[in-house]
């Protein structure tokens, strides 16, 4: 049975997160039903790297499709995205070593979220318009205290998985890097590492809005990361704008 490496996009506002649920629409069931038309096969295995909260948006999630089929990669694609909703695309498809696994073998993930500086009538759905003024220099100031090796309990449930759906060992989780990218109205924050918990990356970006507001002091990434804090789950920003915009794997470029 072929194994496929999938690369998908999709607009999340409309799903109740990526995993199959029952009783709820997700992307990843509407990817299993397309499989389902297009190779008329109910016997296959359809695993995402990882998975995104209700409401989140995915540039470049990846998952593997193991499925008895003789269409080949690219006829597959084109086949699964004549039978998905407008919202899911297949970007890529490509036929994967029976080893590669979307989840296990992914090395790093990077997410990207979107703050409006200013009322527009087609960003609301992809971004967390934000009123007040914001001191950009005070939050990138403030970001570089997430950068490292760091105890996210306070950005985090107890009881949370990280996004690759493994219930993590503790609540240690290495970020690479944080940039904060100002692009007219919009300003991006993009964030990588190795994982990330459940609503981690959207208190993170709630609390930096929070400095960057002046509701915060400038040191209070450190004073939460060090002490327990109920105040991020306060500051949770939301779903709209947020996506997962690449996932990593061995040799990839991580530029």
């Amino acid at each position: 049975m072929p194994r496929f490496k999938l690369t998908i996009e999709y607009a999340g506002m409309r799903y109740s997160g990526w995993q199959i649920q029952k009783n709820a629409r997700t992307v990843q069931g509407e990817i299993d039903a397309a499989v389902r038309i297009v190779t008329g096969r109910k016997d296959f295995e359809l695993y995402g790297s990882g998975r995104t909260d209700a409401g989140v948006h995915a540039l470049g999630q990846v998952a593997h499709l193991d499925v008895s089929t003789n269409l080949p990669a690219e006829t597959l694609r084109l086949q699964l995205n004549e039978a998905l909703p407008a919202d899911i695309n297949i970007l890529a498809a490509a036929q994967a070593p029976h080893r590669f696994h979307a989840r296990h073998h992914a090395i790093a993930r990077r997410y990207l979220y979107q703050i409006a500086r200013r009322r527009t009538a087609d960003d609301n759905a992809y971004a967390w318009w934000v009123r007040e003024p914001l001191d950009v220099e005070a939050m990138r100031d403030a970001a570089r205290a997430f950068v490292g090796m760091r105890d996210f309990r306070s950005f985090t449930a107890a009881d949370a998985r990280s996004d690759s759906g493994d219930a993590p060992p503790s609540t240690l989780v290495l970020v690479d890097r944080i940039e904060m990218i100002e692009e007219g109205n919009l300003l991006l924050v993009r964030i990588q590492g190795s994982h990330f918990l459940w609503k981690m990356v959207r208190r993170m970006v709630g609390v930096l809005v929070a400095i960057g507001r002046g509701e915060l002091p400038a040191d209070a990434v450190r004073a939460l990361l060090t002490e327990g804090s109920a105040v991020p789950a306060r500051l949770t920003a939301p779903a709209s704008g947020l996506f997962l915009e690449r996932v990593f794997y061995e040799g990839d470029s991580q530029d």
